[in-house]
């Protein structure tokens, strides 16, 4: 098995295997009988993560305690699903940023042919939406600053998320933000070819990927946790 000369952990192309063969036969007699095989690859994909909180943890607070924490069960909940697979068919985790003045958080996924790294704000609630509507209205100019820069452009593109048909009611439709107005989320993501993912250097890019968000997170930090005042 590879080992990555960096320190860190890999991901293997076996992982890749055990999701592509899980992905036709996704049902709970075959996982029964392959369910070593999933906890082993299951511990590659922990050790993975903890090398990305590591890596998290050296700008930035996460109140996620460990890799293993931060990842997700890969049984879905069918109840409300038209689809009734039992199983996903990708590694995915996620890791909070620790206090009240750092909301949004880390993700990724990890998955054959559709593996992104990712960051935001998948589900603001209606308040925090609010005061980052209201400073979008007030001035858009520090959030387009960073969207547009360099840097994020190369790496993210561009902001990503669900967005409103139009402006939201008491704004101007006119209004030089009114694009940004309309994010219901605020996402930022980067996708992966199957081979960046299994090279030595995937974990060093997403740990870049990572640190690449903090001017974002930064923006929204302050934004959330100032109140009408400055305050």
């Amino acid at each position: 098995m590879a080992k990555n000369t960096r320190g860190g952990a890999l991901i293997h192309q076996s992982g890749f295997d055990f999701l592509n063969a899980l992905k036709k036969h996704n049902n709970r007699e075959w996982f029964n009988a392959n369910k070593d095989t999933y906890l082993h690859e299951l511990k590659q994909v922990e050790a993975f993560a903890d090398a990305l909180l590591a890596d998290l943890s050296s700008h930035d607070v996460i109140e996620t305690p460990s890799g293993k924490n931060s990842l997700f069960r890969i049984y879905r909940d069918t109840r409300f699903s038209s689809d009734k697979t039992p199983y996903k068919t990708h590694w995915s985790g996620g890791f909070k940023r620790a206090t009240q003045y750092r909301r949004g958080g880390y993700y990724f996924q990890i998955e054959p042919g559709n593996t992104f790294i990712g960051g935001g704000f998948w589900g603001p609630v209606a308040d925090d939406l609010k005061k980052i509507r209201e400073d979008i209205a007030f001035d858009p100019a520090p959030l387009r600053k960073i969207i547009n820069s360099k840097s994020f452009v190369n790496i993210f593109g561009s902001l990503q998320g669900e967005q409103l048909k139009k402006v939201p009611r008491g704004y101007d439709a006119q209004h030089e933000g009114a694009d940004l107005l309309r994010y219901k989320q605020f996402l930022l993501i980067r996708r992966f070819s199957d081979e960046e993912v299994l090279s030595e250097q995937f974990r060093k890019e997403a740990g870049k990927t990572f640190a690449a968000m903090r001017p974002f997170f930064d923006y929204m930090s302050e934004v959330l946790s100032t109140d009408s005042n400055g305050l």
